[in-house]
């Protein structure tokens, strides 16, 4: 019996919706714990655990990126963003909350960058996934939004890769499961306009930009070349260890 873990947001429905097997829905960093301690044998997680622990195989030509604004990774501010002073984290965020680091650090921005508390009300906020597109939908008018991946561009001129398909080194035949994956994200895109359709909670005009405009579902050469240059600037400012990086595609 498979154990797949997936980010329970938005985002990563193409990529699961339509899977026959049962699937454990979770956030970010719980279900990057989860695979890291083998609870799990493969989980759409976090880039970012990838290059902390870089022992997992990679579902190649699939992710969970962007090449441009992606809406849903964001920094909530009052004000000009050059001059907050504190930045509060979605503790869930793994990846978004080093790429923030990163991009604070080569635009010589100096905002302090904490854990949520009591006073993230009134302070900048970094807000990731289903939260991010909720909170921009509902407080509009309130704040103005920095997003990651516009940032990013701007910066690298490369797509950023938010989260990955991590397959553990013992799981067999990692080749066929990644097959099915790419398949099924094939299908779902492929039919896009259905499972729009079948969304819930948010409306399906917006589900049509963020899908087709914000975000990519692709891990190609620029995907790969992206996620080179973020694990590059982690190691720069000293987020990861420093080490070659080596994909270990399936």
């Amino acid at each position: 019996m498979l154990r797949i873990g997936c980010v329970k947001y938005l985002n990563a429905r193409p990529l699961i919706q339509g899977w026959p097997g049962e699937v454990v829905l979770d956030h970010p960093s719980a279900l990057c714990s989860r695979l890291a301690r083998g609870d799990l044998d493969l989980a759409l997680v976090s880039s970012f655990e990838f290059l902390r622990n870089p022992v997992y195989r990679i579902v190649d030509g699939i992710s969970i990126s962007s090449d441009g604004p992606v809406y849903s990774v964001v920094v909530a501010h009052r004000g000009k963003f050059d001059e907050v002073k504190e930045i509060a984290l979605d503790p869930a965020a793994e990846t978004s909350g080093n790429l923030l680091r990163c991009l604070l650090k080569e635009l010589d921005l100096s905002p302090r960058v904490g854990s949520t508390s009591s006073s993230a009300e009134s302070s900048a906020q970094l807000l990731i996934g289903d939260q991010a597109i909720r909170f921009r939908r509902q407080r509009a008018n309130e704040f103005e939004f920095w997003d990651l991946g516009e940032q990013w561009k701007k910066l690298r001129g490369v797509p950023f890769v938010y989260a990955l398909w991590l397959v553990r080194p013992e799981v067999k035949n990692p080749k066929s499961i990644a097959d099915r994956l790419r398949v099924l994200r094939d299908e779902n895109l492929s039919h896009l306009d259905d499972l729009i359709a079948d969304e819930k909670e948010f409306d399906h005009a917006f589900c049509d930009r963020y899908y087709r405009q914000h975000l990519r579902f692709g891990f190609g050469g620029g995907e790969k070349k992206g996620l080179r240059a973020f694990a590059k600037l982690c190691q720069e400012h000293e987020l990861l260890t420093k080490r070659d990086l080596v994909f270990d595609l399936v």
